[in-house]
């Protein structure tokens, strides 16, 4: 009688990784299609066009225990992170005053910024909902969620006051996009190993491993604003260059190519010019390989971790993923 109800306790706790996801997908669309009718109509539009759950599919593979089975929290967190990512889409595309996102009219082209606005903000009250129905494990929920979400604010006010800085540094560019975008990778690692139940030094290396994954994200991102086309990307690309973003590739051809900085500093500089500039300086070359980097600080974080098969596999395809090539 024990042993069966320590088993239908475990069913109920843990759920495969497979089920999981499933779930996670189906809190999100529930959230973003059942939510008050003031608002519905604009959320449901975001839930036309789903994304590659990357963070979540981060999450879930870190949670997953000895026996490969992921805690219900997970869900919950996983859920809120995603939630979180799309409120920052949102907010991107209106700063952007982009058109699309992934393949759709985005929300500020079809119902207007102050909507959209409204929206973002919306969703991320909406994920700390969601995420208060979890365990608070080790102040995980109360703190470090919205720590994590105060690195990503700063690191794009970080990207703002220095839009069209030609005198960005790498040093610079790099603490920027480890909060803009490598921030939630680590929040998800982190969470996952939290409810996993890890001890802190391997959570520390989860967190690590979740920080190298984003910034190989951003860095490979960088270079298909050059590389893809629309389609392929699902998004607008050039959006950078339009945007007075200064990126990596940029950067280094800022560094390498003779007068391209005065040139920038007499007045715009067309996007094929700085296309040839970037090619002519190795950018992108230089691009990959500090994404390559951190695969490789990425590879050696997984091999000191105790995993198994299957969470070595998960976590491997999503290093994969991130290191994207166009």
């Amino acid at each position: 009688m024990i042993d069966s109800a320590n088993a239908q306790r475990q069913t109920a706790e843990y759920a495969t990784y497979d089920e999981a996801f499933r779930r996670v997908a189906a809190l999100v669309d529930r959230t973003l299609t059942a939510s008050p009718i003031v608002i519905r109509e604009y959320t449901s539009h975001l839930a036309r066009s789903n994304g590659k759950y990357l963070r979540t599919a981060s999450l879930l593979a870190c949670a997953m225990n000895t026996d490969d089975l992921v805690h219900r929290d997970a869900v919950l967190i996983a859920s809120a992170i995603e939630i979180i990512h799309l409120a920052t889409l949102v907010h991107d595309d209106i700063i952007d005053n982009a058109d699309l996102r992934r393949g759709e009219p985005s929300l500020q082209k079809k119902f207007g910024k102050r909507t959209a606005v409204i929206c973002g903000d919306y969703l991320l009250c909406a994920a700390l909902r969601i995420a208060s129905g979890a365990e608070d494990r080790s102040s995980y929920v109360s703190r470090g969620i919205p720590d994590y979400m105060s690195k990503v604010c700063l690191g794009e006010l970080n990207q703002h006051i220095h839009s069209g800085d030609n005198r960005l540094s790498v040093y610079r560019y790099l603490k920027i996009i480890a909060g803009k975008t490598a921030a939630l990778f680590e929040a998800a690692f982190h969470g996952g190993a939290l409810l996993a139940g890890d001890d802190d030094h391997a959570i520390k290396r989860y967190a690590k491993l979740g920080k190298y994954v984003g910034m190989i994200f951003q860095l490979t991102d960088d270079c298909m604003d050059y590389e893809a086309t629309e389609e392929t990307a699902k998004k607008p690309v050039r959006s950078d260059y339009d945007q007075n973003v200064v990126t990596l590739p940029l950067i280094h051809a800022f560094r390498r190519v003779d007068g391209l900085r005065e040139k920038s500093n007499a007045g715009p500089i067309t996007f094929e010019e700085i296309g040839e500039a970037v090619r002519a300086s190795g950018g992108l070359i230089y691009t990959r390989m500090v994404a390559k980097k951190y695969r490789d600080k990425a590879l050696a974080t997984l091999d000191s971790l105790e995993l198994t098969d299957a969470k070595r596999e998960r976590l491997l395809d999503i290093l994969n993923k991130a290191y994207r090539v166009f």
